[in-house]
């Protein structure tokens, strides 16, 4: 599903069908030889020198999926544990918020309003809920002196959380509206690689925690040689599985059969029709600060508690093999840069049975497309993909959760490599993480009921009305339907109204011809309109 790429024990190449109009990448040629193995993941950074987010390899950590950690590595991380709540998580790309009205969130359970303050020209994350009534602050609007209303009662508020104005208070009276317990409550945010983050604790000691730590920074989000395309999605069913599935090369085949055309290495036993076969993943360190694994010329991390890469490199001045009329063989260097390209996943949990993706794939070749191809046309190829094992994950985390977390190893049987990185990561979760997300008893751990297909599988509520790309597109291709409608009633109408050898045997057919044809484009729209805007149905059976 959300793996959105391919194994990269083959050259990486990933098509889609007919049914999706998302330009992929193609015929990646994976370079193998890698100078410092030991620092494999280059594109992601600390910005301060007090946060290293990794250390260098441990070759204690076993490489097989079914070894425990080296005695060692156990006792030297015994008593470290991962907080949940002192760490930075993203909200939404800038790209998607709207500066002229506020926007309500749900991250780690917490209901957020973010907000642009025009005075302070910042992004500003807020509780969403006003300190009078708790009406929700997120349907509110922002005031004609650049303040959060609440819609409720009209309080106002500036971005320090402070209140400004209550209409209900007398103006020669007390000044209610200074009063502490008027004030909202304000959680340090910030704005990195075009991407809000926010801080979830509102202690006042942390108001300046951006000085001390930082996100994670990946240098290529922000370098203008590199293309870059967001898409943000809602997804039902939990981080956990997001992570886990982001993990797991070898489900590709099988889930987005059809959808993403995985090629088949030349050395492999092709055993179906999909063509899975075996996969050397090693888990190269395991700490409370990262997983690093090599999966054949592509190297993958993930950073606690949102980040999970692939970074891959091919190309470049390592030079040609040229073939010359003597016979012999020489190497040329190649004046060829060196090609880069990463699938960057940032996983947000949101509630129990809930997540968030956002996706991007930065590449320094090929960047014409991001810039000529509406940001729609990629998302559409891209919902395909994750909404092609979306039910799968659904109802695969309600059997794990009668399971238990800590049970996960003994009920499912990983006896091979390709799953070593999901291996490792609820090895993380158990060990390190409590299990499972903190939701500090806002909840009382069951999931809700499947809801029906349709209603699972919506790509509207989840993703279209929140991407300012989408939202537009599908506005005008709405209007576009009516106006093709209007248009064949009206040819129809003329046709009609007109007396008899007023017009030509062949203008009258040309007009019917001209009615149908808008008839049947408005029709086909319409088809295409909900079936990538709203809800899309799979039968893997069928396939």
């Amino acid at each position: 599903m959300q793996a959105i790429k391919a194994s990269p024990f083959s050259p990486f190449h990933l098509n889609l069908n007919s049914t999706s109009s998302f330009p992929i990448i193609t015929n990646l040629y994976i370079h193998q030889n890698y100078e410092n193995p030991i620092s494999c993941f280059p594109s992601i950074q600390s910005q301060n020198a007090k946060f290293k987010l990794f250390t260098a390899i441990s070759p204690s950590v076993s490489t097989e999926s079914e070894t425990p950690l080296d005695e060692k590595t156990e006792n030297e991380n015994q008593e470290e544990k991962f907080e949940w709540y002192a760490e930075w998580y993203p909200i939404m790309p800038i790209c998607d918020l709207d500066k002229w009205r506020p926007h309500g969130k749900k991250v780690m359970g917490i209901d957020v309003v973010v907000w642009w303050d025009r005075n302070e020209k910042e992004w500003k994350v807020m509780d969403d809920s006003c300190p009078h009534r708790y009406a929700p602050l997120s349907e509110g609007r922002i005031d004609q002196w650049g303040r959060l209303q609440c819609v409720y009662h009209g309080w106002c508020f500036n971005g320090a959380g402070d209140c400004k104005f209550i209409p209900q208070a007398p103006r020669d009276g007390p000044p209610v509206h200074t009063s502490k317990r008027a004030c909202a409550t304000v959680y340090p945010s910030c704005v990195q690689n075009d991407i809000l983050w926010f801080w979830p604790n509102s202690d006042p000691l942390y108001k300046d925690i951006y000085l001390t730590k930082r996100p994670p920074y990946i240098p290529e989000l922000d370098d203008s040689s590199f293309s870059k395309t967001f898409i943000v999605r809602d997804i039902s069913y939990g981080y956990e599985l997001l992570i886990e599935n982001l993990m797991d090369p070898a489900h590709v085949q099988y889930s987005h059969y059809g959808i993403m055309n995985v090629p088949v290495a030349p050395q492999s036993v092709k055993a179906d029709r999909e063509g899975g076969r075996p996969l050397d993943i090693t888990v190269t360190k395991l700490d409370v600060n990262a997983i690093t694994a090599n999966q054949g010329p592509g190297r993958n991390t993930f950073v606690p508690p949102c980040v999970y890469y692939s970074y891959f490199s091919f190309g470049g001045p390592q030079g040609k093999t040229t073939a010359v009329s003597s016979g012999n063989v020489q190497e040329k260097p190649s004046a060829e840069k060196q090609k880069k390209a990463l699938l960057v996943f940032i996983c947000i949990p949101v509630s129990p049975g809930h997540s968030r993706i956002i996706f991007a794939s930065p590449r320094n070749f090929a960047t014409w497309a991001d810039r000529i191809i509406p940001r729609w046309i990629f998302h559409l190829g891209q919902n395909l993909i994750l909404d092609s094992d979306l039910y799968l994950l659904h109802v695969e985390e309600r059997k794990l959760k009668e399971i238990g977390s800590y049970n996960w190893h003994k009920a499912c049987y990983v006896p091979t490599k390709a799953d070593a990185i999901v291996v490792a990561f609820r090895r993380w979760l158990n060990k390190y993480a409590g299990g499972q997300v903190d939701w500090r008893g806002k909840y009382n751990g069951d999931l809700l009921p499947t809801p029906p297909r349709e209603q699972l599988l919506d790509r509207y509520w989840t993703h279209t009305v929140n991407c300012t790309s989408c939202n537009l597109a599908y506005k005008g291709l709405n209007a576009l339907e009516v106006v093709l409608q209007i248009a064949s009633i009206g040819v129809i109408a003329i046709v009609a109204a007109a007396k008899q050898g007023t017009l030509s045997v062949v203008a009258r057919y040309s007009l019917v011809t001209i009615a149908l044809l808008c008839f049947v484009a408005s029709r086909w729209l319409s088809h295409f309109i909900y079936k990538n805007f709203h809800f899309h149905d799979y039968d893997h059976a069928f396939r």
